[in-house]
């Protein structure tokens, strides 16, 4: 297989330092616990291997040709976005709820205790399976994900060779520098845990990152 790797290897990581939904989900799960972060990473690195079998089978061939089935999936994709960033912003306004019987000053002087329960009530209520399915989610509904294996990706295909195999070779090569470069991300992203360990902070972050949730969602399902 003769292929410019170089140039792939350049388009690829471009490709995943321009922020999309699956960079947000697992920065969310690590600011949570590293772990979390962790499962999240696989996840949209597993979601990006069923958009590499579809186009290695032809599959998203058949989808980009039917416009219903891709209205579909975009549709399916800018719901499930909007869904995170609800789930977002109704942890933001319980985690106050829970708080604002103590009085915004004893929050800030007590960090301590308050952050501790929130942040143990979080990790219980987040596994790392649920980590693991919202990055395999974010990733398998993202139809630009389908259009880089469909568009891009074809272009450094050799045709002297077999299509199917070099989609899977390349392919494979795209997964494995995602995992590098995800689970870099996480290792920064961990540290957002000492900021996010405050409770006002806390609320924020899920205010802002649940109100980025939507408006990608509403992104992606107005884009043509």
């Amino acid at each position: 297989m003769s292929v410019d790797l170089v140039g792939f290897l350049g388009v690829v990581m471009l490709a995943y330092l321009v922020p999309g939904p699956d960079f947000l989900v697992i920065v969310r799960a690590a600011a949570r616990r590293t772990s979390l972060g962790r499962a999240a990473a696989f996840g949209a690195q597993a979601g990006l291997c069923v958009h590499m079998c579809a186009a290695a089978l032809g599959l998203s061939a058949i989808a980009a040709q039917s416009a219903l089935a891709f209205t579909v999936i975009k549709l399916a994709g800018a719901a499930y976005l909007v869904h995170l960033g609800v789930r977002a912003l109704l942890a933001a306004r319980k985690d106050t709820e829970h708080g604002g019987g103590h009085g915004a000053a004893g929050r800030e002087e007590a960090p301590g205790r308050c952050s501790s329960d929130g942040a143990a009530a979080g990790e219980r209520g987040h596994s790392r399976r649920a980590s693991f399915a919202e990055g395999f989610l974010s990733n398998v509904l993202n139809p630009k994900a389908a259009l880089f294996f469909l568009s891009i990706l074809p272009q450094f295909v050799n045709q002297g060779g077999s299509p199917t195999r070099q989609i899977f070779l390349l392919g494979a090569l795209d997964v494995l520098v995602g995992v590098v470069y995800w689970l870099a991300l996480v290792g920064f992203a961990a540290r957002l845990r000492t900021a996010l360990a405050r409770p006002s902070w806390r609320r924020r972050w899920e205010r802002i990152s649940g109100s980025l949730f939507i408006a990608l969602g509403i992104t992606v399902a107005t884009a043509e």
